[in-house]
């Protein structure tokens, strides 16, 4: 097969494999959570999202969490800690067709910061998410987390 055919073969297997993508709603105290926001000049540049990428061959969902969260905010979390919380689908740059599984986690080590130069960070109370700009796939993610959270609490709160 010569070799131009061999690349747009590859194209075409991108294109259609779904790419899966883990997200994190980090939550601190006082039902706050953790935004990132994206460095002007990528993709959705300025808009805040959960943070996580792109999970790898041969990665589990929760270990590609673990490595992308280590990457862009320099904290440790450990794969029990996670809970898987809500997911969306979509399509990705390209229209790649995606899976962006959001998982929440209230225990990690060290100090978060944004280790991607123009990127931010922000504590945003859980019910404010909705003043921040998002992409578009995050949004569903943030009105699920709000709904989930809230269960979480009722279920807590006495009878």
């Amino acid at each position: 097969m010569p070799k131009k055919r061999l690349i747009e073969v590859a194209a075409l297997e991108e294109l259609s494999t779904v790419q899966v993508v883990v997200a994190l709603a980090l939550c601190g105290p006082d039902r706050k959570v953790l935004l990132q926001q994206r460095p002007a000049g990528k993709a959705h540049g300025g808009l805040w999202e959960f943070p996580g990428g792109k999970v790898e061959a041969g990665e589990s969902c929760e270990s590609a969490l673990v490595r992308e969260i280590d990457e862009e905010l320099g904290i440790g979390l450990a794969e029990p800690d996670l809970a898987p919380a809500a997911f969306v689908t979509g399509s990705g740059p390209r229209g790649r067709p995606l899976v962006l599984l959001l998982y929440t986690c209230a225990r990690w080590t060290g100090e978060p910061t944004a280790r991607e130069d123009g990127a931010a960070v922000a504590w945003a109370d859980l019910h404010a998410l909705a003043s921040f700009t998002m992409p578009p796939l995050d949004i569903p993610l943030a009105k699920a987390l709000i709904r989930f959270q809230e269960g979480v609490a009722k279920a807590e709160s006495p009878p």
